[in-house]
């Protein structure tokens, strides 16, 4: 997929200025006209880390920031380690615990500019994460979207980078976890709670009320059992790439599974020397996508140079 225009990145930058802490749903961000909607009432919620994309976009975010120096690579372990550890064993948090791993996820923006924010996360989907898109639940989406349905990103991740990726597949918009800010700046902590477990299922039924959808004919698709409550409010639910016991889960209840990982079982990591040689490794290769983009093409030097 091409980056987007000037006027996309200008339309996402207003939608920032305009966004409302007193609303209703303050991770709600729409990016699409609701107005085309062929079938009204219906609408899909998917899950973003490893249903519609690969691992953790957070993370691909902060291996992009990693590659610009916005802190030392070395930082970037301690970072997947916590997000490792929430994604594992998230659901068994208290509240509290899961918003401090989460604010912890969030203080590498803190003093960043919400449009900085943007302009980056614009870039490093480029690098990072377009490629790590799974075909197979685009096109489940895409199946909604043609027949003339709502889709809906649904996700723990900050919600201007839930919005890029939403905007960048031609979804609808984006539910996402609220990163606070004072005049356009992270503070590095949350309004509100993490959208994790019940909390995204309260997102879904405030949304289906506020855009009159019938939730016994929406869709909801997710990798993990902590989205069995989102799972359970729709009248269809689909596990993708489930995790153990959300297979477990969907057998017993009935529900659809898909797994697009091609007969390969989810990935586990059960050391942090594991994790720290993967950091290392996806921090270089961040760096290197990001210089090829920033490296000139000497072909096009040397073209401008003759005066072609």
């Amino acid at each position: 997929m091409s980056r987007p225009c000037h006027e996309d990145l200008q339309n996402e930058k207003t939608v920032l200025a305009t966004l409302s802490g007193k609303a209703t749903l303050d991770g709600l961000r729409p990016v699409a006209d609701l107005a085309r909607a062929a079938d009204p009432t219906a609408a899909a919620f998917f899950d973003v880390d490893n249903t519609m994309m690969r691992g953790a976009s957070i993370f691909y975010f902060a291996q992009g920031l990693a590659a610009r120096k916005f802190f030392p690579t070395g930082a970037l372990a301690g970072f997947a380690w916590e997000q490792m550890k929430f994604r594992m064993v998230g659901k068994e948090f208290s509240p509290a615990k899961m918003r401090t791993s989460r604010e912890q996820a969030l203080s590498f923006v803190a003093g960043r500019s919400m449009q900085q924010f943007v302009e980056l996360g614009e870039d490093i989907y480029d690098e990072l994460m377009a490629d790590r898109i799974w075909s197979g639940t685009l096109a489940l989406a895409q199946r909604h979207l043609d027949a003339g349905q709502r889709v809906w990103l649904v996700t723990a991740t900050p919600v201007e980078l839930a919005t890029i990726i939403a905007r960048r597949l031609g979804l609808t918009g984006a539910l996402g976890t609220v990163a606070e800010s004072v005049d356009g700046v992270y503070t590095g902590r949350l309004v509100g709670e993490v959208l994790h477990g019940a909390a995204k299922a309260q997102a879904v039924r405030e949304l289906a009320a506020q855009e009159r959808l019938d939730l016994q004919r929406c869709t909801a698709y997710s990798d993990s059992a902590n989205d069995i409550p989102m799972l359970s409010l729709v009248g269809t639910a689909v596990a993708v790439n489930p995790d153990s016991e959300l297979r477990e889960t969907a057998r017993a209840r009935g529900w659809e599974i898909q797994d697009f990982r091609t007969g390969r079982k989810a990935a586990r990591i059960g050391v942090p020397s594991v994790l720290g040689v993967g950091v290392a490794a996806g921090a270089v290769a961040a760096h290197r996508a990001y210089q090829r983009r920033s490296r000139p093409d000497p072909r096009a030097l040397a073209r401008a140079r003759s005066g072609d």
